[in-house]
């Protein structure tokens, strides 16, 4: 396990340094923060210095260099824009973001997995054919659609909740819900799909044939057995929503990370992106290897040798 775990690690820290060589040509082929930030009137003497003081007048091997030395000291560089560390200016924002992402899946880990299994216990009955409806409306739009509609119903109409905000709990019910609809009808389709061919399995009828009672039988032989499709796809779909947030962060002056992305590429805060695709790259590179190893929980029989 301990061998296994450092290839992983090894092998994250090489898609980690593939990521930094893309992410640092790619910013710089936006366009020149001299010419954004300083004031028209500016000459290209003082765009000159700007550049200086930012460490964008060298060659770009040497700037790479100069950034891989401090990204290994755990330093990411100054935000252009907020004059403060970049990481700490990621760090402020991905707490939002986690927040609205983890809630959001929570709901589609729930209503989904459950709706699954109401579905597929008994296909073609009133369970059924709603939990198909519920999957079917979660897949037929974009969450941005379902964020303007629910704060139409939910905010407007009925006053239920706030439009929009962040810091209570009624501000986190509709983000949550327009973001997380997706990936619960998704989750409902796996479970449905994978839970009735096990019902259908021999080792499922014969425990039924022990006389053993029912929800034993879909909750501890059934379920087991369909955990690992469903573990991976809850696990990529996490990623999905994280990094495709930013519609719904946008409509509802949520301050998140994918906003902040937004924002600094569209100011060429340079520090602040590099930044976030390494907090991104990292945190993913961690979400899978979690996964991996709760393969070995979840399956007795999946070893991880040399």
């Amino acid at each position: 396990m301990a061998s296994y775990v450092l290839r992983r690690l090894g092998a994250g820290l090489v898609t980690l340094l593939i990521m930094t060589v893309i992410i640092f040509a790619l910013v710089r082929l936006v366009g020149d923060p001299a010419h954004l930030m300083l004031p028209p009137e500016a000459t290209e003497a003082d765009r000159e210095l700007f550049r200086r003081q930012l460490g964008l007048d060298g060659p770009l091997l040497l700037q790479y260099r100069d950034y891989l030395l401090a990204l290994g000291r755990g330093d990411l560089g100054q935000s252009f824009r907020f004059s403060a560390p970049a990481l700490d200016v990621v760090l402020h924002r991905l707490g939002p973001s986690l927040i609205l992402t983890g809630a959001a899946m929570a709901f589609a880990a729930v209503s989904g997995v459950t709706l699954g299994i109401l579905s597929a216990v008994r296909p073609g009955g009133p369970a059924d054919q709603a939990a198909r409806l519920f999957s079917a409306l979660g897949q037929a739009a974009p969450p941005f659609f379902f964020s303007l509609l629910f704060i139409r119903l939910f905010a407007v109409e009925l006053r239920l909740v706030p439009t929009s905000g962040y810091g209570t709990l009624s501000h986190l019910v509709l983000p949550t819900l327009a973001l997380g609809w997706y990936s619960a009808a998704g989750l409902m389709r796996l479970t449905r799909a994978n839970l009735m061919d096990v019902l259908a399995s021999e080792y499922v009828k014969m425990a039924r044939a022990k006389g053993i009672p029912e929800h034993v039988v879909l909750l501890k032989h059934a379920l087991r057995n369909v955990a690992l499709p469903l573990v991976t796809f809850a696990a990529s779909q996490f990623g999905i929503l994280l990094g495709g947030a930013v519609s719904v962060e946008a409509v509802f002056a949520w301050p998140g990370f994918g906003s902040l992305i937004v924002e600094a590429i569209s100011q060429l805060d340079y520090p602040v992106v590099q930044a976030a695709v390494v907090v991104s790259v990292v945190l993913f590179i961690a979400i899978n290897l979690a996964v991996d190893l709760l393969y070995a929980v979840l399956d007795p029989r999946i070893r991880y040798g040399s």
